[in-house]
């Protein structure tokens, strides 16, 4: 029996796997404030797909910083559409300040996020006049790193768990709060895990297949949409806590009808790139260089300058070990006799 001690408050457990765990929610508290580990965990799966998309944009033909700028749009509108994606389909009913106050007892939904993160992030690319496409690539990634690592705050919550099993599924899962709802004996699919799993298996498929078989901008994005579309229909189909529109499960649904669009729309675009050997990526562009190369361009200068700057400010600031040289002598009363007066000296004496 394997015994993990982090903060003793809650069960976990896979009985038929030996393991045990004694966790809660709370990682620890500031000022009384209970941080839980479900934030820190969601925010450090955030944290890395950022990471990750400025690593690899100028692979894309992007701007670090034009991709980080995006990203940051991006999260706020994932964060406000999660939330009201849960709000709209829960069954929980909530009034307009909840909707935005109560949000610490939980209420996000991914698929609302990845939405909103898309929508936002398709205005302000708009605005900024960036292409679009390669961007959306890299946001395909930088979801499945994201999903597959936040979903592991879910096991702390003790949520996104599927129905009862027989009893015998080696990787059944049970808890305190789990055994409160549908049994004490009873074991549960662990379907946090298995959407961990199935993210971060393509989140490396993916990375793998952006740098050897990447043919056109887009296709990365529409296979990010068809292999999390078919994940999470599955997946949706084993859950006991999904969002409802009267008998169907609204994840599913949407799953499934991504999944079959993007499917299509990669076999459309496939063929057409594969008739027409002129087709290039934009990081292959004119376009894309230029791009680059004034951005490297000005950062060069914007370094010269602060360089420049520095430089002026020390030259000017009075320097406290400055060393002293003029003579100790300045301003006394004797002074110093020219070495020409002191021959005029010997002469006027031998004359």
């Amino acid at each position: 029996m394997i015994k993990i001690n982090i903060i003793p408050r809650n069960y976990i457990g896979f009985p038929n796997l030996g393991l045990e765990f004694e966790v809660g929610r709370t990682a620890f508290k500031v000022f009384g404030l209970d941080i839980y580990w479900y934030g820190i965990i969601v925010s450090v799966a955030i944290i890395l797909g950022f990471f990750y998309a400025m690593k690899r944009a100028g692979q894309f033909g992007l701007i670090a910083d034009k991709v980080f700028d995006t990203a940051i749009v991006g999260l706020v509108g994932g964060f406000i559409c999660a939330r009201l994606y849960y709000v709209i389909f829960s069954t929980q009913k909530y009034s307009f300040t909840e909707i935005f106050t109560k949000i610490r007892d939980g209420g996000f939904a991914i698929y609302g996020g990845i939405i909103g993160a898309i929508l936002f992030a398709l205005v302000f690319m708009k605005l900024r006049k960036m292409r679009i496409l390669p961007v959306l690539d890299l946001a395909g990634m930088s979801f499945l790193l994201g999903i597959g690592l936040g979903r592991w705050g879910n096991f702390f919550n003790q949520e996104a768990y599927g129905a009862a099993t027989a009893g015998n599924l080696p990787w059944g899962m049970t808890g305190n709060q789990i055994a409160s709802n549908v049994g004490m004996n009873a074991l549960v699919h662990p379907c946090f895990l298995y959407e961990s799993l199935w993210c971060i298996l393509g989140f490396i498929f993916l990375h793998f297949y952006s740098k050897k078989l990447r043919s056109f901008d887009g296709e990365i994005f529409l296979l990010f949409a068809a292999w999390y579309g078919i994940g999470r229909a599955f997946n949706e189909q084993l859950r006991s806590d999904s969002l409802m529109i009267g008998d169907f499960k609204v994840s599913q649904f949407l799953a499934a009808m991504t999944a079959g669009a993007a499917i299509g729309a990669f076999i459309y675009y496939k063929q057409r790139v594969s008739k027409n050997p002129e087709s290039q990526l934009f990081r292959d562009t004119e376009e894309s260089a230029e791009l680059i190369a004034a951005y490297n361009e000005k950062q060069l200068l914007d370094k010269e300058k602060a360089d420049a700057k520095k430089a002026l400010k020390e030259e000017e600031a009075p320097s406290i070990l400055a060393v002293d040289n003029e003579p100790d002598n300045v301003g006394d009363d004797d002074s110093v006799v020219p070495p020409e007066n002191e021959e005029e000296d010997n002469d006027g004496e031998n004359s």
